[in-house]
């Protein structure tokens, strides 16, 4: 098993700095207006990031792994915050969609890519035990390849 930690430290109100660690450039988050004054991503946007971060990367690994070269990936994330039955404001669902760098036609295997590297994506599978997470992955020609909840 292997830990990892960040360190946040408050640097007025609703900002904190964010440490990853020894060179790691710290990151500055903060809510929006009215608790904060949106300096920085605010919590559910770094969670969008971590989402289609690693997804981004599960998907790059699992294509590498057929020698092939999908690049550049993009992806964007959005989240769905709304309230729960406590009237708790919540992230109710998220939706990302990763953009293939080339066209589906020249990359061999890739159903197999597409059919696993969910699977292996460390943060979104351990985020959709509480949140659904709907993936899209389409091709650099606007061609969908995997739409799945």
């Amino acid at each position: 098993m292997t830990t990892v930690s960040v360190s946040l430290l408050q640097q007025a109100d609703y900002r904190f700095e964010i440490r990853f660690g020894e060179g790691i450039v710290p990151l500055i988050a903060d809510e929006p207006a009215p608790l904060g004054k949106g300096e920085g991503p605010a919590p559910s946007q770094l969670l969008c990031a971590a989402v289609g971060n690693c997804l981004s990367d599960s998907l790059l690994f699992a294509l590498r792994k057929f020698k092939q070269a999908p690049e550049p990936l993009s992806c964007e994330v959005t989240a769905e915050v709304g309230r729960n039955p406590e009237n708790r404001l919540r992230i109710l669902g998220m939706h990302a969609t990763i953009t293939l760098g080339v066209a589906a036609g020249s990359l061999e295997h890739l159903d197999r890519a597409l059919a696993q590297f969910e699977e292996f994506c460390t943060v979104t599978q351990s985020v959709r035990q509480s949140v659904p997470v709907r993936v899209t992955v389409i091709d650099a020609n606007g061609l969908t390849l995997r739409d799945q909840a």
